[in-house]
Parts: C-alpha cells; structure tokens; sequence
C-alpha cells in the first residue's frame, strides 16, 4: 500500500515537519538521503564518516525547517546545508598543518604521468574510469583545505555555475572565481610534487619491477 506522504509536496512535508510530525521529516529522509549522502562522500572517505554528516546534515536541517519557504527546491536547501555541515566539520577535525601525500604506487605514477593535465576535473569521474584514479586523486584532495576541496567539488565535480556556488557557499561570485583558481593550482601543485618526489627515486619503482 503506498504511503499517502509519497505523494505530498517538499512544501508541505516540511510544514508538516515543523508541526512535529515525525512521519513527514522521515519521508524528507527517505526521499533526499541519497543526495546528502552524495554530498557527504565528497568530502569524506570513511563510510562513518559519511554516516555522521550526513546525521548532522538532517538534524540541522530538521532545528531549521521554518527557514525554508519553498521557494527554491528541498533538495537544493538540504544541498546547501550538507555542504556547509561537511565544510565545518572538516575545518574543526583539521586544525593541523596539512597533509602530506604519501609515496606513489607504480600504478598510480602511471596514471598521474597520463593525465597531469586534466587531475582536477577527472577527480569527479576517476570510479568511472579506474579505481587507481579515483584513489589518487581523493589522496590527493586530502592535502588541500577544505574550502579549495569545496569549490572544486562544486565548480569541477558537479559542474555547478558560479552563481550557484555563490548561493551555496555564502561567498560573493568573485571570491568563488578566485578560489577556484587557486584551488586548482595547488592541486597540480601538489600532483607535480608527488611526481617530482616518484622521479627523484626511480629505484622504488625499478625495485618493484624486478622484483617477484
């Protein structure tokens, strides 16, 4: 028997919601779940981790249900929540220098001298491509800070214009142009780093090679 909520407006579910009605906040869940979690996982590795922000993501959004009129879509506004929860979530875990990328495997070397020119952009489509890629590249996004990991997700993950971004972040358009552009030059930054280090020790690799 179908569920007579599946077929009420984000609108109303969220009025419903604000009136404490528990049914209708765990339909906004069952319907946009997924896109947090989405969301979620572009910050995050760990499956828990994933889990926990996207717990936080619908508890805040569950504390502000009266901010949103509907003027825009439900999922949109969740987006814009997920994204500002996963950002502050990974400020506070990294109140330390940041990270360093580990040495290369030879697979991943190869990878990287393919595909130098395009790290940033294939970031979003290596599971598509090969696991080799998609590992590379989020080790490689763990060196950067969170807010250039956050407008290359956006900008270059989910193709989304600079007004979106804008509306998404809280940033002016200009401060999202010019992160951006930063971001992605550190990125290679960081991906000429790791290949400079696989070069100055070519023995690692000639190692691995003879070896068997």
């Amino acid at each position: 028997m179908t569920d007579p909520l599946e077929q009420v407006s984000d609108l109303e579910l969220a009025k419903l919601a604000q009136q404490t009605d528990e049914k209708a906040f765990a339909e906004i869940v069952r319907r946009y779940s997924p896109r947090v979690f989405q969301v979620a996982s572009r910050f995050f590795r760990e499956r828990s981790q994933v889990e926990d922000a996207s717990q936080e993501t619908f508890l805040r959004a569950y504390t502000r249900l009266a901010d949103y009129e509907g003027r825009g879509s439900l999922e949109g506004w969740l987006t814009r929540i997920a994204t500002t929860t996963c950002l502050n979530l990974l400020r506070n875990s990294q109140r330390r220098p940041e990270a360093e990328a580990t040495a290369l495997t030879e697979r991943e070397g190869d990878w990287l001298d393919n595909h130098l020119a395009s790290v940033s952009a294939e970031r979003h489509r290596a599971a598509e491509n090969s696991r080799e890629a998609a590992d590379l590249a989020d080790r490689v996004l763990g060196t950067l800070s969170p807010d250039d990991r956050l407008v290359l997700m956006l900008v270059d993950g989910e193709d989304m214009p600079i007004k979106g971004v804008a509306d998404t972040t809280g940033w002016s358009q200009s401060k999202v142009k010019v992160q951006a552009f930063r971001a992605r030059r550190r990125m290679r930054e960081a991906v000429e780093k790791l290949l400079a280090g696989r070069r100055r020790n070519p023995s690692k690799r000639s190692t691995s090679e003879g070896g068997g």
